[in-house]
């Protein structure tokens, strides 16, 4: 029995009905959302370890909610075993197939914490209310609700939530992409006015560059909301992209962390004048993306728009584009996609290129996207100048490029792309200072 103090100082009466039963809870601190990736709840053992490190963050007395992503590579098994069935695999099924793996996560983990002497109790996306459009693979939140998780947190529970995964307005199960978890969490923390949203991953928290191509590559203290969307969306594995655009839109505090380590991760945080002293924060690289040329493509109005257009509504999404200068009344038009989605894409591409009266289309997947990021471009010049003269030095020959006010991005031949971001890296100094 907890003593309610008459001033309520240290404790508040909740009343709660359950059946017939009332509730008390103590105040805590307010809520803190962590999410675990596969790596860190990958066997029993690591379970175990996050399932200490949660009750610890309820002992400090703060409310917490647990987003788990599905146990080490469970999910590019069950894609394999798809794979094994069909080629080119329903989508609505591979969402009912890859959304299995997160539920036996959270279930171990709500066992896990129940064997310490705390109260957990686990969810699926759709039971606790995460409403998606109806896009299976790569679905979009529209709505969260929060009655169910306020209802066990006000009885004292941790609750742990199933991430990547929702349901959409005709009950069918949906999930949000690779890297999902992050979107899961990220949204939970907006809706539930979070103090902290903790990201555990297996690395200490965001590089200057990917640490196995880049040995020397330094831990950032902070990062802008800006910085981080640009450097997930070109090819860093530490956060999803969609999930950095609500939260920075939102505000959601965050920290990049690790689950092997108890040192303190890369804050991402609004943007501050002292980032702009830094001029390129980190350098990405991306092997997962393919080349689309559309050859002989008549050179009149329009036809660029239609070609777009017809990608668009098959829901290809598309990254860079050139066009070359039309010499004989004819363009070539070229494109990046993802590379993974290129099998599925090929026969609609093949669709559009001969409807826009097109001679041909070829493909590239020996392509690789590396790119260098930083707020402090804005108000640098000479950063392409840069990036173009290290690669020259290697004698790497640039493909594609694109542009915005803080990242140049260039396509190369995927072989050299290692070689490519440790040169920039080195170009730019960040193998030498403390980047903050």
């Amino acid at each position: 029995m907890c003593t309610v103090k008459s001033r309520g100082k240290f404790f508040t009466r909740v009343m709660l009905k359950i059946g017939d039963k009332i509730t008390m809870k103590k105040r805590t601190k307010g809520v803190i959302v962590q999410k675990y990736g596969g790596s860190s709840v990958a066997n029993p053992a690591r379970i175990i370890e996050v399932a200490k490190r949660v009750a610890s963050c309820r002992e400090k007395g703060y409310d917490v909610v647990v987003v788990v992503s599905a146990l080490g590579d469970t999910t590019d098994e069950l894609l394999s075993l798809a794979g094994e069935i069909s080629k080119t695999p329903p989508e609505r099924e591979l969402d009912m197939l890859i959304s299995t793996g997160e539920q036996v996560s959270v279930a171990l983990l709500a066992m896990a914490l129940t064997e310490l002497g705390r109260e957990a109790i686990s969810f699926t996306g759709a039971q606790v209310g995460i409403i998606t459009d109806s896009s299976h693979t790569k679905a979009k939140i529209l709505d969260v609700s929060t009655k169910r998780i306020q209802k066990e947190l006000l009885q004292g529970k941790i609750v742990i939530v199933a991430g990547f995964q929702g349901i959409n307005l005709d009950q069918e199960i949906t999930t949000l992409g690779r890297g999902g978890s992050d979107m899961t969490a990220v949204a939970l923390a907006k809706v539930l006015k979070a103090k902290m949203c903790e990201i555990y991953t297996d690395v200490k928290g965001v590089y200057t560059a990917d640490p196995r191509i880049v040995p020397s590559a330094r831990k950032l203290d902070s990062i802008s909301y800006e910085e981080m969307l640009e450097m997930a969306s070109l090819g860093a594995q530490v956060m999803q992209a969609r999930s950095m655009e609500v939260a920075g839109k939102f505000n959601v505090p965050m920290q990049v962390r690790s689950s092997f380590s108890t040192e303190e991760g890369t804050v991402i945080t609004r943007e501050v004048k002292d980032m702009e002293d830094v001029l390129v924060r980190g350098v990405t690289v991306n092997k997962g993306e393919a080349k689309v040329t559309v050859c002989d493509v008549p050179d009149k109005p329009g036809e660029a728009s239609r070609l777009f257009e017809r990608l668009a509504k098959a829901d290809i999404n598309v990254d860079m584009i050139v066009q070359n200068i039309s010499r004989t009344k004819a363009t070539d038009i070229s494109f990046t996609v993802e590379g993974k989605d290129l099998q599925k894409i090929k026969k609609e591409i093949e669709k559009i290129v001969k409807d826009i009266n097109a001679k041909d289309v070829r493909y590239d997947k020996d392509i690789a996207k590396v790119s260098v990021v930083g707020i402090g471009m804005r108000s640098h010049s000479g950063v392409a100048a840069k990036m173009f003269n290290a690669l020259a030095i290697e004698k790497i020959n640039i493909k594609m490029i694109s542009t915005s006010e803080i990242k140049i991005s260039c396509i190369v031949e995927k072989k050299q792309a290692d070689n490519a971001v440790r040169a920039l890296h080195k170009a730019f100094g960040l193998n030498k200072k403390r980047v903050k």
